[in-house]
This record gives C-alpha cells, structure tokens and sequence, in this order.
C-alpha cells in the first residue's frame, strides 16, 4: 500500500487584470448607474415578494379561506401568521445568512421556510382534491374543512417525521461498482463517502461524533468528502467539524469544495481539512495503490469556483490529472454531478458527487433534476464514465428531510464487468 502526491495545477490564474484606461475614476460611475441599480433592486424585490406569495397563497386558500367556514378568530389569526412571515422572512435570511451570520435568525428562518414548503406543497395538493370532489358533487358543505383538516395534520406529520429524519445518523447506502480498468489487487476496495454535512447554525456537533463513529465501523480503504461541509467559517463551526479528525482510512481521505464554502472561507476550509487529516484535492491528484495495482484519486474545485473571485479556484481536470498515467483508473470527485461531461469528456471511470440532497424535501426533487443530470444513485454517462451522486450526509438550510433521506455511502469497487443499474 502506498500514497504517491500528484501534481498541483501549473496554470493557476488569478483575477483578470483590468486596464486602467478602462477602470472608471474613483467617486464616479457610468451614466445611469445608479438609476440602474435601483431598478435591478426593485426588480430583484418584486420577483421576492412575488414568490413569498405563491407560497403562502395555496395554504391561505386551503386552510382558512376555501368554504372551510372556520369562525371568523381563526381566519384572522391564520392571515395574520401568513403575513408575518411573508414580512419578517427576508429580514431573518439577511440576519441569518448575510453577513452578520446570526446562527438563531438562521435557524428561525430556515425551520419556517421548510414548514412553508410543506405546507404550500400538500396545500395545493389538497386544494385540486376540493376542486376534483367539487366538480363530482361529493363531499357536501363540509368538504372544504375536511381537506383543510387533511391537509394540516399530514403536513404535522410529515415535518415531524422529516424533522427525525434530518437529524438522525444516516442509514449506510451499499453499492457495488464495477470498473473494467480497476486491477484485481484493488477489487473490493471500500470506498466510504460523505457529502453535504453543512455543519450550521443547528449545532450538531454530537450529530457529527455519531456520524464518524458510523463511518469508522465501515473499515474503509479510502474516504471521500464530496464538498459543502459547512455553512460558515472553520471558526464558526469548528466543534461540529472536528470529529472529521477522527475518522479512518487505510489508504486516503480526500475532500473537494462545494458550492457553500465559496461562501464561507473556501481557502479556510481547505486549511482546516489538511489539520484534520485529509487531503485536500484542490484540482489534483494522488495515486493509491494496493496489490500491486493502483488508482488515481483526482478532485476539483466546484464549478461555481471560478464566479467567486478567490484567486486560483476553478474547476480544473486538466491540471487535476496533470502527470497522472493514463493508463490507470480514475476516481474523480467533483461536487456537482452536473460536471459529468467533462468528467466523460476526459474518459474519467467512476465520478463521485453531492449537492442534489436527493431533492431533501419532496417534490423539490424535480426542481433539482432542471439543473442536474442525475438527482442521487448511479448512472452511466458515455462508454466509460459512471457516476455516483449521493443523497448528502446532513441537510441544508430547513431541518427536514422528507422522501429523500440521508446516506453514508460505502461504494465497493469492483473489477470488469458492467455495474448493475448503471
């Protein structure tokens, strides 16, 4: 068994220059600049407020106001909550996620827009129901408030449920893939990953002990962290990341940003990773080896590296793969899925990748698949390349996973042959 360091990218670039001719004066701004951008600000709330009433419109209707005829206190306190919200909620995101990063208006914020979801989601379901019994005559006067009932309790039940869901340790997902390239002396190789643990303003730090000690009962030969580890600074969350330094693996421990860490310190959380023990694929490679036969482990930077300005990140296979035989099987971990054509392009064997959640809140999913090829499981893309995108580890912004659990993912190599389902 051994560890070979692979090659750093050698055409790292930082910003691009800007000639001074073309740089506006300090103090001054183009014509119109600033009637400009008041428009685009004034945009930018209309499309706000346009969206916070499409969520909150179906569960009004639904619940208070279709024929339900609930006393009149109740219609009001109803409206009145909707209300508050659709008020109150921007200014929670902005304490909550802005800059002043206030981890309790995170929470109230996330936890509310994931029960606004829920509700706005079977609100409409229930809603076409009404109007299906409607149009049949069925159901009598008392129909509206039989929904309105209906719809309440299995949005309860579901947040509960989905509330437990996102908080437990995630059950192991197992899934063998078979690679032609893979030698022999590597078949069986336990491939353990985790994605999306977006440590946050919920403290998980327990949560997180718990998670390492699941993965460390995996015996693993190589573990991956495909990105979005946190939402915050390595300082922020340092006690929720730490148990990360006590997990193990016989061969390596990779990890890649995600989008989330270009928000919050991407260089920082590189840093931190190296301190605990893993090694960082910033658009590189090592090589393992095992039996006399070996694998190339590459890594890139999130696509939307490149839009963050921090200088030298971008998605980079070439400078990934830059001194790394050909002739060997590569493992690639890209966050996004969406990053599979390159990874096709290049004749990459196995891609592993996050972000998706699975959707985490049904029917988000389908949203989901408009940006990305593959929503979670494994999927062959091209003659060579399979792809592996995980559900995530933990949850992103609201504490509910519902129809998309979480996974720990133990990929099992395994050498020739098609893998089954891909």
């Amino acid at each position: 068994m051994g560890l070979e360091s692979g090659h750093r990218s050698a055409d790292r670039e930082g910003p691009e220059t800007v000639a001074a001719a073309d740089r506006p004066e300090a103090g001054t701004e183009p014509p119109g600049g600033g009637a400009g951008r008041r428009r685009s600000l004034v945009r930018r709330l209309a499309v706000l407020v346009l969206v916070l009433v499409l969520l909150c419109l179906p569960p009004w209707w639904t619940l208070f106001a279709s024929g339900a005829d609930w006393p009149f206190p109740v219609l009001l306190a109803g409206t009145v909550v909707l209300a508050a919200w659709m008020v109150s909620f921007p200014f929670l995101m902005v304490a909550g996620h802005g800059r002043r990063r206030s981890d309790r208006a995170a929470r109230v914020a996330d936890t509310s827009l994931g029960v606004v979801w829920v509700l706005f989601t079977w609100s409409v379901l229930g809603g076409s129901v009404d109007l299906l019994l409607a149009g049949l005559d069925v159901g009598g006067t008392d129909r509206a408030r039989v929904v309105a009932v209906a719809v309440a309790v299995v949005s309860a039940g579901l947040l509960g449920w989905g509330h437990h869901e996102a908080m437990r340790v995630p059950r192991v997902k197992r899934v063998d893939v078979h690679l032609p390239r893979l030698g022999a002396g590597l078949d069986g190789t336990r491939v353990v990953v985790l994605a999306d643990t977006h440590y946050g303003p919920i403290d998980r730090a327990d949560w997180s002990a718990r998670v390492a000690e699941a993965v460390n009962a995996l015996d693993a030969d190589v573990l991956v962290h495909a990105g979005d580890i946190a939402d915050g600074t390595p300082a922020q969350r340092r006690e929720q990341s730490a148990p990360l330094g006590t997990v193990r693996s016989r061969l390596a421990k990779v990890y890649v940003t995600g989008n989330h860490e270009y928000g919050s310190e991407a260089q920082g959380w590189l840093d931190r990773m190296a301190d605990l023990g893993w090694e960082p694929l910033h658009n590189r490679h090592l090589v393992v080896e095992r039996g006399g036969d070996a694998l190339v482990l590459a890594g890139v930077d999130d696509v939307t590296a490149e839009s963050s300005g921090l200088a030298g990140h971008r998605a980079n296979l070439v400078g990934a793969l830059a001194g790394a035989d050909p002739a060997l099987p590569v493992l690639l971990v890209a966050h996004q899925p969406k990053y599979v054509p390159q990874a096709a392009a290049a004749g990459i064997d196995l891609q592993v990748s996050g972000h998706t959640h699975g959707g985490q809140i049904w029917p988000f999913n389908l949203l989901v698949r408009i940006d990305q090829p593959v929503v979670h499981g494994l999927s062959r893309h091209g003659e060579r390349t399979q792809l592996y995108t995980s559900r995530g580890t933990g949850f992103w912004g609201p504490p509910f996973r519902v129809f998309a659990p979480s996974e720990i993912t133990l990929l099992t190599l395994r050498s020739g042959g098609p893998s089954p389902g891909a």
